[in-house]
């Protein structure tokens, strides 16, 4: 299982923007095959970082993933709304794999 943490810098003018692209890859990306885990905007302290974390079993799960994503209605109105409204500033994408067992797993 690998997970995908995309660190957003979003314009903090425009955060209700990324709030509603957020949302929107709430239905999108567990439909096109990912584990959504959540999506996280600017609270306190830096006002232009922001989050989307989700799983995917392996790489070519996320190449599979990205293709429906890119081909899915509201994907591709999510992707347009970003480019049209300019609110995200950079984003870049890390793949993590988690080396530590879940809570309740009954390792110490």
């Amino acid at each position: 299982m690998l997970t995908c943490i995309i660190r957003y810098h979003i314009d903090p003018a425009k955060k209700a923007q990324f709030e509603q692209y957020a949302h929107n890859w709430n239905t999108a990306i567990p439909r096109c095959g990912a584990d959504l885990i959540g999506y996280y905007a600017p609270h306190e302290g830096s006002s232009t970082l922001a989050y989307g974390i989700y799983n995917v079993a392996s790489l070519a799960d996320y190449e599979a993933y990205r293709a429906r994503l890119a081909a899915d209605p509201l994907g591709r109105e999510n992707y347009a709304f970003a480019q049209e409204e300019k609110f995200l500033l950079r984003e870049d994408r890390t793949f993590l794999t988690r080396v530590t067992p879940d809570k309740g797993a009954g390792i110490p």
